[in-house]
């Protein structure tokens, strides 16, 4: 199958026409010309394409991925979500990622319409028109819950972190199919969907068409995707495998905290507190003598007063294990995010041990 068009905002370009998709009065990086350079880039007489990860879980990366790969995942999204040449699909994220750049391999496989606008918090806010399916963050969905009320997209998958408990409740009445995404940019996008809203919604994340996990001794995810790998993936989140084809997220080793010898994984204890603490947090820790590691507590705000803080402890208190219980609350009136709003713990947490950004008592 020769892949040489595109059809964007109701348009057909091929390689012949890419030009009129160059904005020379823009920067070369603006979200008009990244979609322009990763069409030449894809049209191209190379075999792969060079992307780059975000950095929110380490240093920014270049990866090459082949455009097979890339080819092969668009059909296995396109065929779970019935997306076709009659389809409509809105592009809200930057294509400079592998999100973005996904978006617009969908379209060259499938030739659905591809409507393109900024990206922006909230990419719904002027649409007017029905949208088959897009793609955003978590951070969008947020800012977006209320625009997506109207029911204009049909089907939304969100991906780049996880979706808590606090979004899931907000965005209950949404009409839409909402999946929380489950892949990385060397599995170019997703390789597994849960549902968090509606009759079908669930706690686990169901593998697609054509791809295989197993664990590691240390309970990591293993994916075995012939289709878009040519090996093996280890991960680093550790998972419970339900099925075969099925499995239930529980954190990343690399964020497991060994305290006093027993494990604890922040991601778990976070989604305990979801609803107590109004503003952002997160769980971390830090060297302890006695312990090894003590957990502590992160939240983006000032200082809370002695009586306040008093409050918040008595609320924790009863929904966490003695281990799990933070030695230290630190205060930081703004966390520290990336270029596509992934929280930035470590960086934060460097942030917030500046004295005077604020720092509880030990508990």
């Amino acid at each position: 199958m020769i892949i040489d068009k595109i059809q964007l905002n109701g348009i057909q370009y091929n390689r012949e026409y890419l030009s009129e998709l160059h904005f020379k009065d823009e920067p070369e990086d603006s979200w008009r010309n990244a979609i322009y350079h990763f069409l030449v880039n894809w049209f191209d007489d190379s075999d792969s394409i060079i992307t780059h990860t975000t950095g929110s879980t380490g240093k920014p990366k270049d990866i090459r991925l082949r455009k097979t790969s890339m080819i092969n995942s668009a059909r296995m999204t396109n065929h779970f979500f019935k997306l076709n040449a009659t389809s409509t699909v809105l592009l809200c994220m930057p294509a400079a990622y592998i999100a973005g750049k996904m978006m617009l391999v969908r379209a060259l496989v499938s030739g659905f319409n591809l409507l393109t606008v900024e990206p922006s918090a909230n990419p719904f806010e002027n649409l007017n028109q029905p949208v088959d399916f897009t793609a955003i963050t978590p951070y969008q969905l947020f800012q977006s819950a209320e625009s997506l009320i109207k029911g204009q997209v049909r089907k939304i998958i969100v991906g780049g972190s996880q979706v808590t408990g606090k979004l899931e409740e907000l965005v209950s009445n949404i009409p839409s199919e909402l999946y929380e995404t489950y892949g990385m940019t060397e599995t170019c996008s997703h390789i597994a969907l849960r549902r968090f809203n509606g009759k079908e919604k669930s706690e686990y994340f169901t593998v697609l068409g054509g791809i295989e996990i197993h664990q590691t001794k240390r309970g990591c995810l293993v994916i075995d995707a012939p289709h878009l790998l040519e090996y093996e993936i280890q991960t680093t989140d550790v998972v419970e495998i339900i099925s075969e084809n099925s499995f239930r997220w529980l954190g990343r080793a690399d964020s497991v905290i060994n305290s006093g010898g027993v494990k604890i994984y922040p991601e778990q204890v976070e989604k305990k507190l979801e609803g107590i603490i109004p503003t952002s947090y997160f769980i971390t820790s830090l060297p302890d003598q006695l312990l090894e590691n003590r957990v502590v507590l992160v939240i983006e705000s000032e200082s809370l007063t002695a009586n306040q803080e008093l409050d918040l402890k008595l609320k924790i208190q009863p929904l966490l294990h003695k281990f799990e219980f933070p030695k230290h609350i630190y205060y930081l009136p703004a966390f520290v995010y990336s270029q596509n709003n992934k929280l930035l713990r470590k960086e934060t947490l460097s942030k917030a041990l500046i004295p005077e950004s604020g720092e509880s008592s030990i508990w």
